[in-house]
């Protein structure tokens, strides 16, 4: 019997321990997507207890205590700080084959030196020695940012946003890890929301533009895109309930446009025709910027009507979306190809049965442009498992180049969610290295060791062109 978690979990054969000890373990981490708040960055928090640090905002961990049958007092209400952890420890005992079992033990190792199980009975114990350790100095944001290895992260910021924290971030040259915006211009799409008309305001505003047009609305993007651009931005991303491809012709998006302005009710159709027409205009724009577009779909959001009312969103009430993206992706990124302007994009789909059509879709598009121009992006949300990350990773394999996927990314809110990306690692070495002992790859050792490094860490360099 294998002891829980040693120095060479998840890794099943020689092969796989010797890529993962001699390549991966070392190599630095880019975070190219997460949701970290770049204000705690700036003023380098600090966390009065691990609840505070391991539960706020962590909706994978309230669903499972939902789960466990926990009131929602002890998951998102009032409940002492002392009492939620309880009740996570309790929850996690009953966690066997959940990812949050081993990414909560793996940072409880990493972060705190605490080499036991974290349960009902040993709650007490993790709870004083962790925040006995967090009233160390280097337990503020910045300091596990540096001691998880980090060169570089992306946060998620609105195309309104001032971006006053990445200034402050940046003009501290005593912080030397790179802290970049990313363009998150759902707002801008949602024509069908409530707040649509207050939020072209805030636009407005920001960009110094009267946005009484279709037309003006594109000025003000590209206003604040070139804003970004300054700020260090060198990526977009787009959620997306499902790919929309449904194209209209100019004049009309302006009468779509032109019937919200004036609060008229807009159709299922009209939304889709004029999402497609910002995608259009916004994919020139990142081609023209030499930016990448990612595009996340797939999730049907806010599923719990009863508990959006009372908590909002992102709060754990997210499932996997069926609804067929297939055509519309292709068709879409077929529109952008012969525009001439298809910039570098990563397609995630929250679904897992479509790996294999975006595995299909992406190889109509790739070119000498830049290697793996258009990428299958890692296991996505509740995908980012050992079954879903393999699954993502044989399927990659199996119809593109896995040697070229630029790897990891935390999609967290977490300063202790780096363990992540050692977690992917190991299963990436696994995967190969089981291949290389079955006599499915040869036992080339430099060909190994480039393609490990690649996706770890230097094919995500490569591909978003970072100076680090």
């Amino acid at each position: 019997m294998k002891v829980f978690m040693d120095e060479d979990f998840l890794l099943s054969t020689d092969t796989a321990k010797e890529l993962y000890h001699s390549f991966a373990e070392k190599m630095p981490i880019i975070d190219y997507h997460c949701h970290i708040q770049p204000r705690e960055i700036a003023e380098d928090r600090r966390f009065e207890n691990i609840t505070q640090l391991w539960l706020g905002g962590d909706h994978y961990k309230w669903r499972q205590m939902r789960a466990n049958g926990v009131e929602e007092y002890y998951i998102t209400g009032d409940a002492p700080d002392r009492e939620k952890f309880q009740k996570w420890a309790e929850t996690l005992e009953m966690a066997i084959g959940n990812p949050l079992y081993h990414w909560s033990h793996l940072e409880l190792r990493r972060y705190f030196g605490y080499g036991g199980i974290l349960n009902g009975d040993t709650a007490q114990e993790v709870w004083e020695l962790c925040n006995h350790k967090l009233k160390e100095a280097d337990m503020s944001a910045r300091s596990l940012i540096k001691q998880s290895n980090v060169k570089l992260l992306c946060t998620t910021d609105d195309p309104v946003d001032a971006l006053k924290w990445h200034k402050r971030i940046k003009e501290e040259e005593s912080f030397d890890i790179q802290v970049l915006p990313t363009w998150r211009p759902d707002k801008i799409l949602n024509i069908e929301k409530p707040d649509y008309l207050k939020y072209l305001k805030e636009l407005s505003r920001a960009a110094d533009i009267e946005i009484q047009s279709f037309q003006d609305l594109k000025k003000a993007m590209g206003k604040r895109l070139q804003y970004f651009k300054r700020m260090g931005c060198r990526i977009s991303d787009h959620g997306l309930d499902f790919m929309v491809y449904a194209p209209a012709k100019e004049e009309e998006i302006e009468r779509i446009f032109s019937a919200r302005l004036h609060k008229k009710d807009i159709s299922a159709k009209d939304a889709a025709s004029f999402k497609t027409a910002c995608m259009l205009f916004l994919a020139e724009k990142y081609e023209e910027l030499n930016w990448v577009m990612q595009i996340h779909y797939g999730c049907k959001r806010n599923n719990n009507g009863k508990m959006y009312e009372k908590i909002g969103a992102d709060t754990g009430f997210d499932c996997m979306g069926d609804v067929a993206s297939g055509t519309q992706l292709a068709d879409f990124l077929n529109a952008v190809n012969e525009r001439k302007n298809l910039p570098k994009i990563i397609l995630y789909s929250l679904n897992p049965k479509d790996d294999e059509l975006i595995g299909t879709i992406i190889g109509c598009f790739q070119n000498s442009d830049a290697v793996g121009k258009i990428q299958h992006g890692s296991a996505w949300w509740f995908n980012d498992n050992k079954t879903g990350m393999r699954k993502q990773m044989i399927s990659l394999a199996n119809l593109g180049l896995l040697g070229n996927f630029i790897g990891m990314l935390t999609d967290s809110r977490s300063f202790l969610s780096y363990p992540r990306h050692e977690y992917f690692r190991r299963i990436l070495c696994d995967l190969i290295g089981g291949w290389v002992e079955n006599g499915e790859y040869p036992n080339d050792r430099k060909t190994l060791e480039k393609i490990v490094k690649g996706i770890s860490y230097k094919n995500a360099v490569r591909y978003f062109e970072f100076q680090v």
